[in-house]
């Protein structure tokens, strides 16, 4: 069996992109993973390449927001009873990571990451044959009253000193962006560079496709550990020169297994994709107040998102995806919500909101690129050009000292 230069370990958009910009460098590369090519977050997420993102989920106002979110366990954030005690030490990182300091730098830093990879994206489409699957409709977040809007305003002011482009509008102007919205919606943003792809799934399937064209290999394996020394990493009978970590929410318990207690949980996301022509959707919608969105895709609408921080062993709780509907339906009067398929994933997030991308500090051979939370298609372009500079010994693109994973 034939040793590549590098072994990357996850088969989702994250993986994949830094599988196929270390083959642009001229690498072999093979691909590992538990399930298999776009098995998991990777297949189900909104669809976003969300730029205009920066303020990080850990912030003052996500503390203001979250006690009465909690009371509901059907709401935007919800923490299961019989998880609770596991996930304090978590919540404790979080709650220190929402200092007004805290957030200023993961602001900045989330920022050169959005920078990096919006630059990268249509490169990147273009080099792997996916530039049709890009669509630039935008995002309107939409708000229920004047308090609310108002309480946004200080998000657009940071989103205005980074030089990111929007408009605040009225509920004419609203309706004639999309039509169909309930009444009740009393002010609306619209970002026009919050851009889609086709369907998630399909487009990691491509660059599955793309990456094999090019002569590497995906092979399903469950990950045992990692055996790193001075010349390479050693992992289920193979070997490699380098190896990368992009496995998702499983990350964390391979990075344990050479000694890296990353403090990583999950944010069980739900959605449910009703067949095309279920609404006549023409931008993304975000529903802030209740923690989800709804996406055109061109395989249907997709209404999901909330946060579930329950852990990778629980059974899904599909009521999540009911609820979101529900709501859904009553924010747009037209929705056809019948025929819609269920789905539940799980999104890797750390507690500042910034993902692990570095090499690791017991081991300059193994490199860590996981912790994307919502953003892990947003970020995938830029994520693998910083992947591929860290294996070829490059100097990264941005200062990844923020991303470290010794920051913890």
């Amino acid at each position: 069996m034939t040793q590549p230069d590098v072994i990357v370990i996850g088969a989702g958009v994250v993986g994949l992109s830094s599988a196929l910009a270390l083959q642009g460098r001229g690498l072999s590369v093979v691909v590992l993973d538990r399930e298999g090519p776009a098995a998991g977050a990777s297949a189900g997420n909104a669809g976003a390449f969300a730029f205009s993102d920066i303020l990080p989920l850990a912030s003052p106002g996500i503390l203001k927001k979250a006690p009465k979110w909690l009371l509901d366990p059907l709401g935007p954030l919800s923490v299961p009873p019989a998880y609770a005690l596991k996930i304090a030490p978590w919540m404790y990182r979080f709650w220190r990571a929402c200092s007004p300091a805290r957030v200023a730098q993961s602001t900045a830093a989330q920022t050169a990451l959005m920078d990096l990879s919006r630059d990268a994206l249509e490169p990147f489409l273009a080099a792997t044959g996916t530039a049709d699957m890009l669509r630039k409709r935008g995002n309107l977040q939409l708000y229920e009253s004047e308090a609310e809007f108002r309480a946004a305003l200080p998000g657009w002011q940071a989103r205005d000193d980074h030089g990111i482009e929007y408009r605040h509008m009225t509920p004419e102007e609203m309706a004639d962006l999309q039509p169909g919205l309930s009444p009740r919606f009393t002010h609306g943003t619209f970002t026009p560079g919050w851009y889609s792809i086709a369907d998630p799934k399909d487009y990691v399937l491509a660059l599955a496709a793309r990456f094999q064209q090019n002569g590497g290999s995906i092979e399903q394996a469950e990950i045992a550990g990692l055996q790193p020394d001075s010349d390479g990493v050693t992992l289920n009978g193979r070997r490699a020169a380098h190896v990368v970590v992009a496995a998702g929410a499983f990350s964390h318990r391979i990075a344990k297994t050479i000694g890296d207690r990353i403090p990583l949980e999950t944010e069980r996301g739900y959605n449910t994709t009703l067949p095309p022509g279920a609404f006549d959707l023409r931008t993304q919608l975000t529903f802030g107040g209740h923690g989800f969105v709804v996406s055109a895709l061109d395989t249907g609408i997709r209404v999901g998102g909330a946060v579930e921080l329950g852990g990778l062993e629980a059974p899904p709780n599909y009521r999540r995806s009911d609820a979101m509907l529900q709501k859904a339906k009553a924010f747009l009067p037209g929705l056809k919500t019948e025929g819609g398929t269920q789905w539940m994933g799980f999104r890797p997030s750390l507690p500042d909101s910034l993902p692990v991308i570095g090499r690791a500090p017991r081991a300059p051979r193994v490199t860590y690129a996981f912790g994307h939370g919502h953003l892990g298609l947003t970020q995938s372009a830029g994520t693998a050009r910083l992947v591929a500079d860290l294996v070829t010994g490059q100097t990264p693109a941005i200062d990844l000292a923020p991303f470290a994973p010794t920051r913890f």
